[in-house]
């Protein structure tokens, strides 16, 4: 079999596709969820804060400075601000999604626990009937 024939097989199965869709939307969902995180959840926390962005705070290592030759050298910095930043919008972001599977999940448990009626039980058969008659008269006999 050739490779072609064998990638078109492996590319046409749902599985993939399906995969595919899911990785398409997943990432235009991360951004509505960084859109969210940015512009609506993180500017009233800076409020509440005081303002502080989290982003441009950093420990200096070595200052910034100028070779011989007159070329800037970049200073070194521990940039510990866009780690707080990031791991507040990772938070943010995983309890949105947590409330979104929850609300997901209870709608679907609603669904489940929609009322099924039983069906009546089923009227005896005669030899159930028959049988329910020995018994009780073997148990007259026996008392």
């Amino acid at each position: 079999m050739s490779i072609v024939k064998e990638f078109k097989e492996f590319a046409m199965k749902g599985n993939v596709v399906d995969m595919a869709v899911g990785i398409i939307i997943g990432a235009a969902f991360g951004k509505i969820v960084a859109s969210v995180v940015n512009d609506i959840i993180m500017p009233p926390i800076g409020v509440l804060i005081g303002g502080v962005n989290f982003s441009d705070l950093s420990a200096v290592i070595k200052q910034a400075s100028v070779d011989a030759a007159g070329n800037a050298i970049a200073a070194v910095t521990i940039n510990y601000g866009k780690f707080i930043q990031t791991t507040i919008d990772f938070l943010i972001v995983a309890f949105a999604i947590f409330v979104m599977v929850k609300v997901m999940n209870n709608l679907k448990k609603k669904e489940v626990e929609a009322p099924v009626e039983a069906p009546p039980p089923a009227e005896p058969t005669k030899e159930e009937i028959l049988l329910t008659e020995i018994r009780d008269l073997l148990k007259k006999q026996n008392s």
